[in-house]
C-alpha cells in the first residue's frame, strides 16, 4: 500500500519536470504561510492530490499549498511539499518534492511516519525513500525507480554544511557555533531544503535553519518538510533536533506550524543540543 503512494510520485516525476519550463509565472495567490505561489506550485499540488486521494489506502492529504486537510476516507495520511524550492525555478536551480506518509490523522508526531521520500529534480531525476529498515536512492527512468544506492548511511567523515537564514538574524550562540563549523567543513547551500539534504546524505555534515530574530519559531514546515527529512536522516544513522528534542518528537498543533531545524551527522546535532 505504501508502494502505491510512492509509485504515484515516481510516475508523476517526468510530467512535473516537463511542466517546470512552462509554469514559471507567479500566480495571484499565496499559500497558507504567506509565500507567493508560482503557477507550477498549484499545478503540482493538484496533480498529486488527485492521484493520491484516489487510492483506497489513503484517507487524507495535506500540503503546504492548501490551508486544510483533504479527507477521502480511512487510511494513511499523506503530507507533501509538492515543489520544495520552487523559488529556484526562475534561476534554474534545483528543487524537489517531499513526501511524508503517516499512520495517523494530521497534525501528528513524526513518530507516526511509516515512510518518507523525496524526488530531486537535478541534472538527473532521483528519488530517496526511507522506511523503518533502510534508505535507498533510485534513478527515475521515465518514472520507473532503478536502485542507485542501497542501505545508505551518512558518511563517517563529514565534508559539508549548509545554514539557512541571514547571519545578522542568528542568535549569538548559533553565530559562535557556525564559526567553529566553518573551520572544518565546506559550505554548500542551494536554497532548497531537499537539495541541501541530498548533499548531506552524499557527503556527510550538517544542515541547519535555526530560529532567527524575525522567525523565532523557525522557517521549516514541520509536517511537510521537517518530519520527513528528519525521518530520512535518522534512518540513515544521523540525528535531528529543533534545539531541544528530535524533530520526530515534535507534535505540531496545526498543519502549517514551523520549527527550527538541524539535521546531519550525530556529533554535530549533539553539539547543537548542548548550546
Amino acid at each position: 500500500m505504501i508502494d502505491e503512494i510512492l509509485n504515484i510520485i515516481a510516475e508523476a516525476a517526468p510530467e512535473i519536470r516537463l511542466e517546470l519550463s512552462t509554469r514559471r509565472d507567479h500566480s495571484a495567490t499565496i499559500n497558507p504561510t504567506g509565500d507567493s505561489q508560482l503557477a507550477v506550485d498549484i499545478w503540482v499540488d493538484n496533480l498529486l492530490s488527485n492521484r493520491i486521494l484516489a487510492l483506497d489506502s489513503v484517507g487524507s492529504y495535506a500540503s503546504e499549498e492548501r490551508s486544510e486537510l483533504s479527507i477521502s476516507g480511512e487510511g494513511f495520511s499523506v503530507a507533501l511539499d509538492p515543489l520544495d524550492g520552487s523559488s529556484n525555478l526562475l534561476s534554474n536551480n534545483m528543487m524537489g518534492t517531499i513526501i511524508g506518509i503517516y499512520d495517523s490523522q494530521l497534525p501528528t508526531s513524526g513518530r507516526d511516519l511509516i515512510s518518507a521520500a523525496y524526488v530531486l529534480y537535478g541534472p538527473i531525476t532521483t528519488m530517496v525513500v526511507a522506511d523503518s529498515t533502510s534508505v535507498t536512492e533510485y534513478v527515475l527512468d521515465q518514472g520507473k525507480p532503478i536502485p542507485l544506492r542501497e542501505n545508505i548511511t551518512l558518511p563517517k567523515d563529514p565534508k559539508i554544511y549548509g545554514f539557512g537564514g541571514r547571519e545578522s538574524e542568528w542568535s549569538p550562540k548559533f553565530n559562535k557555533y557556525a564559526e567553529t563549523i566553518k573551520e572544518t567543513l565546506k559550505l554548500r547551500y542551494g536554497g532548497a531544503l531537499i537539495s541541501d539534504i541530498n548533499q548531506i546524505l552524499t557527503y556527510g555534515g550538517i544542515f541547519a535553519y535555526p530560529g532567527t530574530s524575525s522567525s523565532p519559531q523557525g522557517k521549516i514546515r514541520t509536517l511537510f518538510e521537517a518530519h520527513p527529512v528528519a525521518y530520512i536522516i535518522e534512518s540513515a544513522g544521523g540525528k535531528s533536533t529543533n534545539g531541544e528534542m528530535s524533530i520526530l518528537d515534535i507534535e505540531p498543533d496545526n498543519l502549517h506550524s514551523r520549527t527550527p531545524f538541524y539535521a546531519g551527522n550525530a556529533s554535530f546535532i549533539e553539539s547543537i543540543q548542548n548550546l
